[in-house]
């Protein structure tokens, strides 16, 4: 009997020695990890799809994915919370060429979509077309639509409601981002519709005007509309930015079964992939974001918890839900003005913790409890990049005063700033607005004005630095990148292609006529999906 079982064992080794690398198993994983995060080829249903959403330590990125099909794309940075995509993606496209399909989208709100096999998800705010002189006279039944609802879960409302027309309704000549970003100084008049000669800060637009909040599901083969449901009828207590900020500005994130959409101060909701409303959970908060620059953090997802930050200019605070029911699990209060950052959910030495960075210190909880385990000061203000994580070093980023892009590595607790946990740190050509691409330890990292850095992850040194593109642009999209290449996707409209590596170089430019582009562009099953302002384009290579 022992003789069999060592031939068994033998034969075992063999064949998984032996394995096409499509379909080898993860290895440095619990069991009950491993068995959910086989790789599969392009458009074959994988054995296994992954529950866990955590990141782990001592794996090549290639094997980090929270998912094993090419054709997902579940929450705003990507399968591998990094910027990088499965498979590859198109090269060359026009408005003549290589569009599969356009669709219009109703309202304003430039929240990156995401994909799931075949379905599309993405949100938006639209008018409802009440003044803000017919709402002061409005009816009390209105004035309670408007209201928060603080009383926590609510029952599931009736969710019914036209499919977007081919005209956008109410829908501002203005794009938002897909994390709420503020902006500092000037517009400049551009090809893909910048609003020009407005100074100053630029926020406070569209408060006190009631809108529907919409999450419309799209066919990813045809772009028809599946459904759409309103989330929320309200009146917004504050405004955003006229150019860059919308009612509708945070992303929303899939574990695969569920879809979990965040409008922030007007609640977050979970849906079933049908449409179908399983919770819905006002936190009691109206959010005064700095200069009313308009909310738009994400949220992050880990095994059954749901995260969300509230950091603003009045009670800033980091929340965890049970993503089955929406009940609070726990929560932690802020010494934190506004911020824009998404989560990030790692494990480190086999405990989960959620990195969230903001302008005083960069803070990670314990994922279960809530406790904070270490914090490190030197970021500076408007915090939106999101954080990424590779071998026990998280990369945080900050680029609008005082400038930093920070290496801090994990094992300490408490405070860690101003020790050896900094292991380097940059302050020049730094994104303000747009979060990094990490790949085959590098970082890219691409300013809003259009200078390009790669930067070596062990030292923090430039293979190349503050490189500019053949012409001037200007960037609000977080660059995303897929086989090789880095995907720009800018205001002016054209798509920038670069070749991702230790040497700067162009591969495409491709450019769609009078769009602009804020949402950051997503890519499922070798196709490009870029949200412009009024729509939503699929690309493909054939």
């Amino acid at each position: 009997m022992r003789k069999i079982s060592i031939v068994i064992l033998i034969t075992l080794l063999g064949l998984s020695v032996g394995l096409p690398h499509r379909f080898g198993l993860t290895v440095g994983l619990p069991a009950s990890q491993a068995q959910s995060e086989w790789q599969s080829t392009p458009g074959v249903k994988p054995p296994f799809l992954t529950s866990r959403l955590r990141i782990s330590d001592g794996l090549e990125p290639h094997l980090r994915a929270v998912d094993s099909d090419a054709a997902h794309w579940p929450e705003w940075r990507g399968p591998y919370r990094n910027g990088m995509a499965r498979g590859d993606a198109p090269t060359s496209w026009s408005n003549t060429k290589n569009i599969k399909w356009k669709t219009e989208i109703p309202g304003r709100g430039f929240s990156t979509p995401v994909i799931w096999g075949d379905k599309v998800f993405l949100t938006t705010a639209v008018q409802t077309g009440k003044t803000p002189e017919a709402i002061q006279t409005s009816t009390s039944t209105s004035q309670a639509a408007a209201a928060p609802v603080t009383g926590g879960l609510t029952a599931a409302p009736s969710n019914s409601a036209p499919t977007p027309t081919a005209s956008p309704s109410g829908a501002p000549n203005t794009a938002a981002p897909p994390t709420g970003a503020p902006s500092a100084g000037a517009e400049t008049p551009g090809r893909g519709g910048r609003q020009g000669g407005q100074r100053g800060p630029g926020g406070g637009v569209g408060a006190q005007i009631e809108h529907k909040f919409l999450l419309i599901c799209l066919d990813r083969k045809t772009g028809k509309v599946i459904w759409q449901k309103t989330a929320r009828i309200a009146t917004p207590h504050e405004g955003y930015h006229r150019t860059y900020g919308s009612f509708a500005s945070n992303s929303p994130i899939t574990d695969g079964k569920y879809l979990y959409v965040s409008f922030g101060s007007r609640g977050i909701y979970c849906y079933d992939l049908n449409g179908k409303l399983i919770w819905e959970k006002d936190l009691g908060v109206q959010m005064r974001m700095r200069l009313q620059f308009g909310e738009g953090s994400a949220p992050a997802l880990d095994n059954n918890r749901v995260f969300l930050t509230f950091d603003h200019e009045n009670g800033s605070f980091f929340v965890a839900l049970d993503k089955r029911t929406g009940k609070e699990l726990w929560r932690a209060e802020r010494d934190e003005p506004s911020s824009w950052s998404t989560p990030l959910v790692i494990e480190h030495s086999g405990r989960g913790q959620v990195v969230v960075a903001a302008t005083r210190k960069v803070r990670s909880y314990d994922v279960e409890t809530g406790k904070l385990i270490w914090e490190c000061a030197g970021l500076g203000s408007n915090v939106i990049s999101a954080p990424v994580y590779l071998d026990g070093v998280v990369f945080v980023m900050s680029g609008h005063r005082d400038p930093k892009l920070m290496a801090i590595k994990l094992g300490k607790e408490g405070d860690l700033s101003g020790t050896d946990a900094v292991l380097w740190s940059q302050t020049r050509g730094l994104s303000y607005t747009l979060s990094p691409v990490l790949h085959e330890g590098k970082l890219y990292v691409v300013t809003d004005s259009g200078q390009v850095s790669s930067f070596n992850v062990t030292t923090g040194e430039p293979y190349y630095h503050q490189v500019r593109l053949p012409k001037p642009y200007n960037f609000k999209a977080s660059p995303v990148g897929a086989n090789g290449k880095l995907y720009l996707a800018s205001e002016e409209g054209d798509v920038i292609v670069l070749k991702l590596g230790e040497q700067f170089e162009v591969v495409a430019t491709n450019t769609l006529e009078d769009q602009m582009f804020i949402a950051s562009p997503v890519i499922a099953d070798g196709q490009l999906f870029l949200r412009s302002k009024n729509s939503l384009y699929c690309i493909s290579g054939s």
